[in-house]
């Protein structure tokens, strides 16, 4: 394996472990007091490391894919989830440092509110998670006509890709089923992602199970 697939597995898991460990973290209420614990700090920067995690692993699905029928869409995948990561994490900043100090100064949440919708914000922010959501989607359909990969792998991961925005209207709960569904995506492309051989190319058992 060259050195990006060698480290697919390990950003794979712990984009899984990051975006499991986000909403069980990070307290189940939005108000000021919440903001100000270190659950919320670290919640969201686990979020953020998350992010960062998931494009280094598009990166190793492109370089396991590449040379075969799901090269172009495994590269369209990295710049799209690139592109999105990009978009989003700025709102993620803003979570996690000017919220933080806000609950702290005991600030009314109305100002939260504001930077949370002000147009700008909430705009990048939608139009990366819609970024991230097309990666996946092009990353399960590079994984499917690869076949370096089980295909369900691919559509595992795009399933909690596709339903990140909407998860954030969820009650508390199904916000952290959400999280262990991503994880599980996350993860089967991690353990998968271990048996690419050098070549992009599985052995025949392994192609069995892809089927």
């Amino acid at each position: 394996m060259n050195g990006r697939r060698r480290m697919g597995a390990p950003a794979w898991i712990g984009a899984g472990l990051a975006f499991a460990a986000y909403p069980a973290v990070r307290p189940s209420g939005d108000s000021g007091a919440d903001w100000a614990t270190t659950a919320w700090l670290v919640g969201h920067l686990l979020a953020v490391a998350g992010f960062g995690l998931l494009v280094a692993g598009l990166g190793a699905l492109w370089s396991a894919v590449r040379d075969g029928p799901g090269e172009r869409l495994g590269f369209a995948a990295v710049v799209t989830g690139g592109v999105g990561a990009v978009l989003v994490l700025p709102y993620y900043g803003a979570e996690v440092f000017a919220l933080h100090v806000l609950g702290s100064q005991g600030a009314p949440a109305t100002l939260g509110d504001q930077i949370r919708f002000l147009p700008a914000a909430a705009t990048t922010f939608a139009t990366g998670l819609a970024a991230l959501a097309v990666a996946s989607v092009l990353a399960a359909l590079a994984v499917h006509r690869s076949r370096v990969l089980p295909a369900w792998t691919g559509w595992l991961l795009a399933t909690g890709w596709v339903l990140y925005l909407p998860q954030f209207f969820a009650p508390y709960e199904l916000r952290v089923v959400h999280g262990v569904l991503v994880a599980a995506g996350c993860l089967a492309v991690a353990w998968y992602l271990r048996t690419v051989r050098s070549t992009g190319r599985t052995t025949p058992a392994e192609r069995a199970v892809a089927a």
